[in-house]
């Protein structure tokens, strides 16, 4: 149960940062919106160094968690070039899909086999992620050969593995990993930013969009590590995946955006899944 409702937790918190970082990107372009949003989330880390008595983890556990933070910036820049190729409303379900099948996968090795009810929480999960992202006013959902699916499938791979991987490094300790991680993330961004050669400028009015976006990324990712650590890997992930859900709620709150026939199914299939994963 606890693992449940900090991965939900988690869930929210990314959901909540999808749609700030969204508002974000409309005024300064996607890329600017995840560079100044993860830079500020590696100076809020290393302001609370000073007063973080964790014991530092093997160099290795660092190591890996900085590769891991590389991998899943990378995987949002392809998301964002899936995007921009004509597949919005593919990109983001397909991704969602695998990052939260592959943990699926890696547990049955690792875990053991769940119950049948874990097993149909998965599947309602599974689809409330594909529902939830649907967006029937987009115009761009439709690929004409498998080979489109490419850049969405690799984004799916780099989630699943930030999900697997950052829950290996972190059974001992959560900050250093975590700031390891982001710094990872910052250099990779940071290369990126130099080789586009963008303005960097940034209106005052995007900065409380980019700071909430910080924060509650950083948030999610903690409360995801903290969902790990309580339960089963591939429960955590797949609660922690239905985090479309949380921007598609928000988007309906405060921008007045319909909320689909198709997405109401989508939550309602994620509320079964919750519902099914506690028994």
């Amino acid at each position: 149960m606890i693992a449940i409702f900090l991965g939900l937790m988690a869930a929210l918190a990314w959901g909540g940062g999808d749609f700030a970082g969204g508002l974000a990107s409309r005024r300064i372009g996607a890329y600017l919106a995840v560079f100044y949003a993860e830079l500020v989330g590696l100076v809020g880390l290393t302001l609370a160094v000073p007063f973080i008595r964790e014991s530092l983890p093997p160099i290795s556990h660092l190591l890996i968690s900085a590769a891991v933070g590389a991998i899943g910036s990378f995987a949002l820049m392809i998301l964002y070039h899936a995007m921009t190729t004509g597949l919005m409303s593919i990109a983001t379900p397909i991704s969602a899909l695998l990052a939260a099948a592959l943990p699926i996968l890696i547990g049955l090795f690792t875990d053991g086999a769940p119950g049948l009810p874990q097993w149909l929480g998965f599947a309602f999960a599974l689809a409330a992620v594909w529902l939830i992202s649907q967006n029937s006013n987009d115009e761009r959902a439709h690929f004409h050969q498998l080979a489109d699916l490419k850049w969405p499938f690799l984004a799916g791979l780099g989630f699943g593995l930030y999900f697997v991987l950052i829950n290996r490094v972190t059974q001992e300790a959560v900050f250093w990993p975590m700031l390891a991680s982001r710094i990872g993330g910052t250099v990779v961004l940071t290369a990126y930013i130099l080789l586009r050669r963008p303005s960097l400028g940034i209106s005052k009015a995007a900065w409380p969009l980019v700071i909430t976006n910080a924060v509650l990324d950083i948030g999610g990712n903690l409360l995801y590590i903290l969902a790990g650590q309580s339960g089963r890997m591939d429960v955590a992930a797949v609660i922690a995946s239905l985090y479309p859900g949380g921007t598609v709620i928000l988007a309906w709150i405060f921008l007045k955006e319909r909320l689909s026939r198709t997405q109401a199914f989508g939550i309602a299939s994620a509320l079964a899944a919750i519902a099914l994963m506690t028994l």
